[in-house]
């Protein structure tokens, strides 16, 4: 241990080395059973020194709900060919999402089930995360609209309901998935897929389904 901490390394590779460690050791034990001393015998430095760089355990804990948001947005958005029909483009973006929670499960346990019960600043910083998700799905809808050659101006709240609809079915899907063996990301994905879009191509050639007189 003492050989590790004697290295010289900059300040930024060492921070990403205690938020690799953080995420593991929040992901797995959950925020409130982490510790500070197993976070910095994990990542082979003192405790001071995750103090020094990080100030505090919800400062940390903060810093890698950050890093673990704009990763799994920055995938998902990289994932998605503009170019592409609109189906493909959903597709790739499910895929790409599934792909990185499957990846990095430690990292979605901190997103999807720690920071956003452990109340503010957490839950907020990772409402954030996810109104911009819901505001990428809402465009992709959009595209298809335009595509089946509707008016593209769908109803705001029509749009807005089926974007979060969609976020929301991929953010349960994928802790199932990831919790149960043998789920890969392709499988997710095609199950989503099958789920939303047959609907949401039925609405997009207008014929969307009509709930039953109120009684």
């Amino acid at each position: 241990m003492g050989a590790v901490k004697s290295k010289r390394m900059p300040r930024a590779v060492r921070e990403q080395q205690m938020l690799d460690a953080a995420v593991r050791t929040f992901g797995q034990r959950g925020y409130r059973a982490a510790s500070m001393d197993e976070i910095a015998e994990l990542a082979g430095v003192s405790k001071p020194l995750v103090y020094l760089y990080l100030n505090s355990k919800e400062d940390l804990f903060t810093a890698c709900i950050r890093r673990e948001a704009k990763a799994l947005t920055t995938a998902v958005r990289a994932g998605v060919n503009p170019e592409l029909p609109a189906d493909r483009q959903l597709w790739d973006g499910l895929g790409a999402f599934f792909t990185h929670t499957a990846r990095h499960p430690d990292a979605w346990a901190v997103l999807h089930l720690q920071a956003r019960t452990h109340g503010e600043p957490f839950a907020a910083e990772v409402a954030a995360m996810r109104e911009e998700m819901v505001a990428f799905v809402t465009g992709l809808i959009l595209v298809a609209a335009r595509e089946a050659r509707r008016d593209p101006s769908l109803p705001e709240r029509e749009v807005a309901g089926l974007a979060e609809g969609l976020v929301g079915a991929a953010e349960a899907l994928a802790a199932w998935a990831n919790a149960t063996p043998g789920i890969t990301a392709r499988q997710a994905a095609t199950t989503l897929m099958n789920f939303a879009w047959a609907g949401l191509g039925d609405l997009m050639e207008g014929r969307p389904w009509t709930p039953p007189p109120a009684g």
